[in-house]
């Protein structure tokens, strides 16, 4: 494990929010669709189940990704900003099932606050180790999701199983048509020597 549990899980749950903003198609559709997605990455705390709060989430989106992106510097500054505006004090916490783990912001906090700063506090640890790297976007041509490269030999490219067995389909039709191509340019004759004109073949 690179990272503790709990940043390896903020980190992941921030990228997930991220890829909910996927081009023309707007995977936080409503309130309910934020509700599932507040179960699925065990979001606890209070919520307000409103329109505010599900734009206030989506807003946070745009933020996430130029973190994502920021060099180490950049980050730093984005993170600082963060912390001191939602009057961040780090505490060890334990409920849910959850050993102790951090909070910096109060179970009452609006819900993109706490999301934010639950991020903040998982990019400190990925900027103190100098591992900004691990943090990309999808290799796959076209798809702007993010991933976060928890591999031991950073060899996480894709951001899902869909984008890689895409991109194994394609190398593989590549490899195809490269080696039918090499088979076309041997094809002249079944020796591949040219005849001299008048003889037969062998």
């Amino acid at each position: 494990m690179l990272f503790s549990h709990d940043t390896e899980v903020a980190l992941q749950a921030a990228a997930a929010l991220v890829n909910t903003a996927d081009g023309p198609t707007e995977r936080l559709p409503d309130v309910a669709a934020l509700d599932e997605f507040v179960r699925i990455w065990g979001w606890t705390g209070r919520r307000r189940r409103t329109a505010a709060e599900l734009q206030a989430v989506r807003d946070l989106r745009r933020w996430l990704r130029r973190l994502w992106v920021a060099d180490r510097d950049q980050a730093v500054d984005m993170v600082n900003q963060v912390l001191r505006e939602a009057n961040a004090v780090p505490q060890l916490v334990r409920h849910d099932g959850w050993d102790y783990h951090m909070h910096a912001t109060s179970p009452d906090a609006p819900l993109a606050t706490r999301m934010a700063v639950e991020a903040a506090m998982a990019f400190t640890d990925v900027i103190r180790a100098d591992e900004l790297g691990r943090l990309r976007t999808c290799d796959y041509p076209g798809c702007g999701n993010v991933v976060v490269d928890l591999s031991k030999n950073r060899s996480k490219r894709y951001c899902d199983q869909v984008c890689g067995n895409r991109a194994a389909v394609a190398a593989y039709r590549a490899r195809k048509l490269e080696a039918a191509g090499g088979q076309q340019a041997k094809a002249p004759g079944k020796t591949g020597r040219p005849r001299l004109p008048g003889t037969r073949a062998s």
